[in-house]
């Protein structure tokens, strides 16, 4: 179990440091993707305590989900913490986009669920470029809001939720998100739903992933578990290295894709 109250000091000074923040000078701004999810509710606590020059930013994108309970949960903990809001429909941009491209794709041979996945991502890469667009204007960086449960299995989008300028709960299990913003006094409804990246209807990430975060956890915390699934975990991890690295350049040492 982690020291909690220390944890909450050296995050915060982190993020302080990486803004620039000092007794004599506020620093940079911070922008973050609001989906009303539990790892971005703790991330902006942690921004919320290191600055008050935050914004959240809500991003529903086509979901029914995305603007019944993902946006009630965002403006509770954004009203809970005091962080400035601002909500963004990207319904009209993901059609826009999707028409320009589907006469494309139809022209070629390819597998329907190549096809689904390309279009499910592309949801989280607009969300990337709208939270640049803001930091950008307002002088800010971009807060990154995956865990390390996550991050294990390659469940994020490569230039979608993955991009940001800093991170400051990556090293946290779901497990151990869970117990922060417990700790935190966090909303219950928050804790207690089912995580989903709200990329289509019914959508969770367990059942996507076709493993719990329980047992990735335990895997990461512990190093125990069933055999089949470590097998999975250490597959995805292998198989997704290539988003948590730099594109290879020649003459660099190349990783396997």
């Amino acid at each position: 179990m982690r020291d909690w109250p220390k944890e909450v000091e050296a995050r915060v000074k982190w993020i302080q440091k990486i803004i620039g923040k000092t007794k004599t000078n506020p620093g940079m701004g911070i922008v973050y993707g609001n989906s009303g999810g539990k790892d971005c509710t703790l991330a902006a606590i942690l921004c919320r305590k290191a600055t008050e020059n935050i914004l959240g930013v809500i991003m529903p994108c086509q979901s029914s989900r995305n603007f019944g309970i993902d946006r009630e949960h965002a403006l509770l903990a954004a009203k809970q913490y005091g962080i400035p809001t601002v909500q963004l429909d990207l319904s009209d941009m993901k059609s826009l986009f999707t028409n320009l491209l589907t006469p494309v794709l139809s022209e070629m041979s390819l597998l329907e669920e190549n096809l689904r996945k390309g279009q499910m991502n592309v949801n989280p890469r607009l969300r990337m470029t709208t939270l640049y667009a803001l930091a950008q204007a307002k002088n800010s960086l971009v807060c990154g809001t995956g865990n390390r449960s996550e991050i294990t299995m390659g469940y994020f989008t490569k230039w979608g939720d993955g991009g940001c300028d800093f991170n400051p709960i990556a090293d946290l299990t779901a497990t151990e998100i869970f117990d922060f913003l417990r700790f935190l006094g966090a909303p219950d409804v928050i804790i207690d739903k089912a995580p989903s990246a709200g990329l289509f209807e019914g959508q969770t990430d367990e059942e996507e992933m076709g493993i719990l975060y329980a047992e990735i956890d335990e895997y990461l915390l512990h190093g125990t578990g069933d055999p089949e699934k470590i097998a999975k975990i250490q597959q995805a991890l292998k198989f997704s290295a290539h988003k948590r690295k730099m594109p290879p350049t020649f003459g660099a040492d190349v990783w396997e894709i």
